[in-house]
């Protein structure tokens, strides 16, 4: 059992490795730099999660805790039609989630990763919800839906450069907003369509 002088190192760990990660990926993360900012002996990262990949797929999955408590899977098509805008503020409000999946994604390739059978719950669940809110739409198209809609509210938040070039990031962020909702609203109504055409 945690005490409560464990479970407050153990989250100042969290809180500065995700900044840790998020900025510098996990090759360039460096444990010293994580425990020095939490304010705690290296030691404790060790004990509490292994290794540095340890700390990662932990530190990943309370981001994901975190969206899903900030943006809940929608429960109707109306709701469904508006939940690329509320990714999308999610990340602008903290885009760390979005650079820990792109540097996961580098990281790990196409090979096996930690807290991979704990994320595909997380997932298999949001497909079982976003399917019921759609009248029952099939396993594949959910998945196929979830990823394109995840797609269009993250990229600019992981391309931020390629964001840059192609809109002034300050000015342009409600407008963005507005044309991704727009996007996310036709994919889900598209989707809809089509399996009740099926």
């Amino acid at each position: 059992m945690q005490t409560e002088k464990s479970r407050v190192t153990r989250h100042k760990l969290l809180t500065a490795a995700r900044v840790e990660f998020a900025r510098y990926g996990i090759a360039g993360a460096r444990v010293d730099r994580i425990a020095a900012d939490a304010g705690v002996n290296k030691q404790r990262i060790y004990a509490n999660f292994g290794d540095k990949e340890g700390l990662f797929s932990a530190v990943i999955s309370t981001a994901y805790q975190d969206l899903s408590q900030q943006v809940p899977v929608p429960e109707t098509r109306e709701a469904a039609r508006r939940y690329t805008g509320e990714i999308f503020d999610y990340h602008s409000n903290d885009p760390t989630l979005a650079r820990l999946i792109a540097w996961e994604g580098l990281y790990y390739g196409g090979q096996e990763f930690p807290g991979r059978q704990e994320r595909s719950a997380y997932y298999q669940d949001k497909s079982g919800k976003l399917s019921e809110a759609l009248g029952g739409i099939g396993r594949c198209e959910t998945a196929h839906l979830i990823l394109t809609l995840i797609a269009i509210a993250t990229w600019p938040f992981v391309a931020e450069q390629q964001r840059a070039l192609l809109t002034s990031h300050d000015a342009e962020s409600a407008a963005l907003r507005h044309s991704l909702l727009l996007q996310g609203a036709a994919v889900v109504d598209a989707t809809a369509a089509t399996a009740t055409q099926g």
